[in-house]
């Protein structure tokens, strides 16, 4: 079911129509209006609520909210309910529903700088002392935060969301529905020197692109330079958290997400559905497999298979690092085993030299 947000008094949604966005199936009265979403210990009794498993089911005693998200086998004859196999995705499909109710009037600040040459299609907002320069092309519904700075020839599709202070440099292309997260800096130029027989650095002009696709999300403070020929590319529904660093000519797979403080070098191409915790080095010009994990802090020196687990510093294979880190805390053991052998091989020696 498709239906206008701004076509529904108050940014309120009846229980028929939250079920329709999240798949969901109605236990209770499907008219009951829900306007926005709460925690079970204080959710008032126009909002929604979740419980994510069965076993939490005790602790909705007391709860006043006007439904519940629940999980299937889940059963409350006081509440509305919103059945699903999986309560999170429901919620996050709900939330961003009222996030996007809530955004409010697109419209453009007086104290906005806004080249003739830009092109803002439909309606767009820009927030105070934003810059959009010449050649910028804006779409439709898509919000520029205060201070922002839109180089020449930029691109940015629809119903994106751009907060405050980010900066979108020459020539960077996105698509539709990107959020970028405060501080970040989309296209700085990549890291590229020569370096001639006395050590001195020469830099290596840094000319191509960043090209962020469909419903990427890039976390505050964050940095995509440009390549240094052709495109960095971020490809569709990838999820960057805060303070990420992603390299010249990196390519970023489909739906692939890191955790903050990942660094990404220079050439590296990484596939589908990567997932990288918090503080994840990847060195350069290597390759990484779909569906790849890795632990938080892990060091990649080199190319990963398909669907394979890493961690530790050099990374190795999950299991082989868990065996590692149960080694290095059985040393002292070790050590006092090892001292206790050359004692009794000393011993041993002294019987035989004596016989």
């Amino acid at each position: 079911m498709e239906f206008e947000v701004s076509n529904i008094a108050s940014h309120s949604y009846t229980l028929r129509e939250l079920a329709d966005v999240a798949s969901a199936e109605i236990r209770g009265n499907p008219e009951v209006r829900v306007t926005g979403i709460g925690p079970l210990e204080s959710a008032s009794s126009e909002q929604l609520s979740f419980v994510a498993d069965r076993r939490l089911q005790h602790r909705v005693a007391g709860c006043k909210a006007a439904a519940l998200i629940v999980p299937a086998g889940f059963e409350d004859p006081d509440f509305n309910l919103l059945i699903t196999k999986n309560p999170y995705l429901a919620l996050a499909k709900i939330a961003a529903l009222f996030t996007r109710a809530a955004r409010g009037e697109l419209d453009i600040h007086p104290s906005a700088i806004i080249y003739g040459g830009a092109d803002l299609r439909g309606d767009v907002g820009v927030g105070p002392y934003a810059c959009i320069s010449d050649d910028c092309v804006i779409g439709s519904r898509t919000k520029i935060g205060a201070g922002c700075y839109i180089g020449p020839g930029v691109r940015v599709g629809e119903d994106c969301l751009i907060y405050p202070r980010v900066v979108i440099l020459d020539g960077c292309v996105l698509g539709d529905r990107v959020t970028i997260h405060c501080g970040a800096v989309i296209g700085t130029e990549g890291f590229g020197f020569a370096q001639d027989e006395l050590g001195r650095h020469y830099k290596i002009p840094q000319t191509g692109i960043v090209q962020i696709d469909d419903d990427v999300e890039i976390g505050a403070n964050s940095t995509v330079d440009r390549a240094t020929f052709g495109r960095t590319w971020i490809k569709r529904g990838a999820k960057i958290d805060n303070l990420v660093m992603i390299a010249h000519n990196v390519v970023v797979g489909e739906d692939s997400a890191f955790a903050a403080q990942v660094g990404i070098s220079g050439s590296t191409i990484v596939g589908d559905r990567v997932l990288m915790g918090g503080q994840v080095g990847v060195s350069g010009h290597l390759k990484i497999g779909d569906g790849a994990r890795f632990s938080a802090q892990a060091g990649v020196l080199g190319n990963v298979e398909p669907g394979q687990v890493v961690g530790g510093s050099p990374g190795v294979p999950h299991t082989e690092w868990l065996k590692n880190v149960a080694n290095v805390r059985r040393l002292p053991k070790i050590k006092e085993e090892l001292k206790r052998l050359r004692e009794r091989v000393r011993e041993i020696e002294e019987v035989l030299i004596k016989g």
